[in-house]
């Protein structure tokens, strides 16, 4: 298939401007390591790994499968405890890209600008996305309102051409792509490129348990949810029995401590701590409890496929 040249692919050196996104306990270093392979990148989030040596051994098999890009996702709020720690680790390992989630990405930018290391921010409206551009980001991923886990509130038709307007640098697309035509409408919106997760976890190099991987098969959009119960942030997930039980909204007593201050950064940290744990017990695990991140675009998905497969059939529908 010809190439597909765009502001992302040329930032980047891909054939095709597709970003495996960053999945809390999804995205491994084989999945990455087969994007590039593919033609495309992938990034996993800094916080898949327990501890740095685990961190830097992932990066080191890495780089010595593919020579391609590959990218970190860090989170730059306050509840990730980590950040100097997993900056400095890509720092040292050279990544090519990092994305930036929940908080002020000042300090990872400064760190990157000395090291020729692309920052790219997500932003879910035109206010934050000034901000980052001021601070030096080179790129925006438009979270819109069909992106799985934390998902914005505006749907891409309408982010994409408003984030294009108030900045002058390139809009990475994020939510409601499992086809071809769909990752077209994005690039004809106005980005540069998309950032898809959903259908990825149904893939064969995806570490999760089989269960998950039929629950994105069998499950559908109309099945998508929202929870702050998860990190205390907006996180889409699928509707189980056990979502349906627990509810989807916190209780009095975390909205309450949640409202106080001198206790409401414990609070997030530990919310945050609990779900993650909520979500690794879920992901590698069939239980009854069972919380399963993913965003809509599940709707598209019919099989377990290779991430090469997912590719192809993504780049021949486009342009069929």
């Amino acid at each position: 298939m010809e190439p597909i040249k765009t502001e992302l692919t040329e930032m980047l050196g891909i054939k095709y401007p597709i970003i495996i996104a960053p999945m809390f306990l999804v995205s491994n270093t084989t999945m990455v390591i087969e994007a590039v392979k593919a033609g495309i990148t992938g990034a996993i989030p800094a916080l898949n790994y327990r501890t740095n040596e685990e961190f830097s051994a992932a990066l080191k098999e890495i780089r010595s499968q593919v020579s391609g890009p590959i990218g970190i996702n860090l989170i730059v709020n306050k509840s990730n405890y980590k950040l100097k720690q997993q900056l400095d680790t890509c720092v040292e390992h050279k990544v090519d890209f990092i994305i930036t989630s929940l908080g002020s990405p000042k300090e990872v930018i400064a760190a990157c600008k000395k090291n020729g290391i692309k920052v790219f921010c997500d932003v879910t409206e035109a206010s934050y996305a000034k901000k980052v551009e001021a601070l030096g980001a080179d790129a925006v991923i438009a979270v819109n309102s069909e992106a799985g886990g934390h998902a914005g509130n505006i749907p891409a038709a309408e982010l994409i051409p408003m984030l294009k307007e108030a900045c002058n640098i390139p809009v990475i697309s994020a939510g409601g792509v499992a086809t071809g035509t769909q990752f077209k409408e994005k690039l004809e919106a106005g980005s540069c490129g998309i950032s898809m997760g959903s259908p990825f976890i149904a893939s064969d190099e995806a570490g999760v348990s089989d269960d998950y991987k039929k629950a994105i098969v069998q499950y559908g959009g109309k099945d998508i949810v929202m929870t702050d119960k998860l990190s205390g942030t907006p996180c889409t997930v699928i509707n189980t029995p056990y979502v349906q039980k627990i509810g989807t909204s916190q209780n009095w007593l975390e909205r309450l401590l949640n409202k106080n201050r001198t206790l409401k950064k414990y609070v997030k940290m530990l919310t945050f701590y609990k779900g993650m744990k909520s979500l690794q017990n879920a992901a590698f695990g069939a239980t009854y409890k069972t919380v399963w991140c993913a965003g809509p675009s599940i709707e598209y998905v019919k099989e377990v496929r290779p991430v090469k497969k997912i590719v192809e059939d993504l780049i021949k529908e486009y342009y069929s």
